[in-house]
């Protein structure tokens, strides 16, 4: 696995540790993971996407092409939108998943380097007669990004200005900041309740905007907590948490799917699972007051009956301790928030996704659901 841009640009970086991470090497910390955490989820962070790959799709048939190669509606996107979306095999099981982005005259498609392979070899197996050109832009762009609620506040400081967006929106930002990037393509967070923003640039341009806005108040964050954040975000990983072996419906990602757009490879089994009923398992959260080591894989239990099992797992500090925050199956009968169950001999319960704040705090006795 190899260097991120800002990795190989890394020298007085200040990371105190690197690791391999979702398919390439980034900081694994700067200081205290715990503090990083909480600045992405209270003021701002800043960290390295230099993992995530960028594919060109070009061609009069692109559109038409990509609606039939994955789950979510391409055909209608408009302009400057993306959305989130699987990669099914004929049997509906999941070869990977992606971002796509309306850029006008392409769509670029976004996701983890360690899929990339994968997906190009797929991309390439279903290309026949179709005017479609696919362009790996993993070495030409890279991406930075910046999460928190003063988020857009340290990017106007450093000279970037994000104009009012909606999510899953990519634009043109305008830059005026002290780095002078050559190109800054900004994309709005898919989550609307966390303000969340990414930056595509050129590698070349990568450090200098990294230390732009680390000037103006955004804390370096590593990929520790980012899986933090991840974990207690509810957003599966590929690879982790959504699985070859999974089915769309299991992984509870409804942004995934779209039942109007027409036929796509998998299809078929997309729409007999919703047609003759919901599958046996679910994707979903479990909160444990201690902190003991678990392992992923480690099977969830109701009384003497293995009913599910944890795919991710993390340790949140709270104000009077640790809580052990996991990602999951269960079966879909007992998924309600709040059951009880154990894990790895560790008393938990159940909770909805996103894990609530009122679930972290030393007040809460039982998780409390996030309103619809």
């Amino acid at each position: 696995m190899g260097l991120t841009a800002l990795q190989a640009n890394g020298e007085g970086l200040g990371a105190a540790a690197v690791a391999e991470y979702r398919g390439a090497t980034v900081a694994a910390r700067f200081n205290d993971r715990d503090t990083e955490f909480a600045r992405l989820r209270e003021h701002c962070g800043v960290y390295d996407l230099g993992y995530r790959a960028k594919i060109s799709l070009t061609g009069g048939d692109r559109v038409r092409w990509l609606n039939g190669m994955v789950t979510n509606n391409i055909r209608d996107l408009a302009t400057g939108q993306g959305a989130y979306a699987f990669l099914l095999n004929p049997q509906g099981h999941i070869l990977g998943d992606l971002y796509a982005y309306n850029r006008g005259e392409s769509i670029v498609v976004d996701t983890d380097r360690r899929q990339v392979e994968k997906m190009l070899a797929t991309f390439d197996h279903y290309i026949i007669m179709d005017d479609v050109e696919v362009t790996n832009l993993s070495d030409s762009i890279t991406a930075l990004g910046i999460a928190g609620p003063k988020a857009r506040a340290v990017l106007a400081a450093a000279g970037v200005a994000i104009p009012d967006t909606n999510p899953m929106q990519v634009f043109e930002a305008k830059c005026t900041c002290d780095c002078e990037c050559t190109q800054c393509t900004a994309v709005r967070g898919e989550d609307a309740g966390h303000e969340t923003y990414e930056l595509w640039l050129a590698p070349a341009d990568v450090r200098k905007t990294w230390d732009a806005l680390v000037a103006h108040g955004a804390t370096p964050v590593g990929s520790e907590a980012l899986e933090i954040h991840r974990i207690v975000s509810g957003i599966p990983m590929y690879g982790v948490d959504i699985r070859e072996r999974d089915l769309p419906q299991e992984t509870e990602q409804a942004r995934a799917l779209n039942f109007n757009k027409g036929c796509y490879i998998g299809q078929e089994i997309v729409e007999r699972i919703r047609s003759r009923g919901a599958v046996h398992r679910k994707f979903t959260g479990f909160l444990a007051d201690a902190d003991r080591p678990l392992a992923a894989g480690t099977k969830v239990v109701v009384g003497e009956k293995e009913v599910g099992e944890v795919t991710s797992i993390a340790s949140v500090r709270v104000p009077n301790g640790k809580k052990t925050v996991a990602l999951g199956y269960v079966r879909r009968e007992l998924g309600t928030p709040g059951r009880e169950v154990t894990i790895g001999g560790v008393n938990a319960s159940i909770v909805s996704l996103p894990v609530p704040e009122a679930s972290l705090s030393p007040d809460c006795s039982a998780p409390v659901a996030r309103p619809a």
